[in-house]
């Protein structure tokens, strides 16, 4: 009877290691979880921005928490010109409707809540799902900029 517990041991345990492997590779190849945004001039973490997927199977991105002097609970989107108006930033969506293209994620937008914009928004995954390369822009893609998100645990 030993003898046949050692072999089960070894496949509960083995069962166990992989389905906690699972979420990993998963968020390998999605951009769903949180992510910490980097202020573009400070180089200093900005906000967490949490991912999710809507009920049309579009990504959207909400902000959560700002950090270091962008962490103030009443901090407002006053530059914002449309339903987003004068809203708390901490709880607004910010990223609307990313579709799967490939090895990206296009078609949908990107609010700035600094300056009340509105842009076109693609983002890539690097660095095996651990960082997130948003570009927000007007037009074609050539006109806009990047940032670089990291992927919170």
């Amino acid at each position: 009877m030993i003898q046949l517990t050692r072999p089960f041991r070894a496949i509960a345990v083995a069962g166990v290691l992989l389905a906690c492997a699972a979420p990993t590779f998963a968020q390998a190849d999605s951009p769903i979880g949180m992510w910490q945004t980097i202020d573009d001039n400070t180089h200093q973490p900005k906000a967490l921005v949490q991912i999710a997927e809507d009920g049309d199977g579009a990504l959207t991105g909400k902000v959560v928490k700002g950090l270091g002097a962008n962490d103030t609970p009443d901090r407002r989107c006053t530059a914002c010109t449309d339903e987003r108006k004068d809203q708390l930033i901490k709880g607004m969506t910010i990223i609307k409707a990313m579709k799967k293209e490939g090895d990206h994620w296009d078609g949908g937008n990107i609010l700035d809540p600094e300056n009340g914009k509105v842009y076109k928004c693609k983002m890539t995954l690097e660095d095996g799902g651990q960082k997130l390369i948003v570009r927000g822009y007007i037009g074609v893609s050539l006109l806009g900029r990047s940032q670089t998100w990291v992927r919170q645990q």
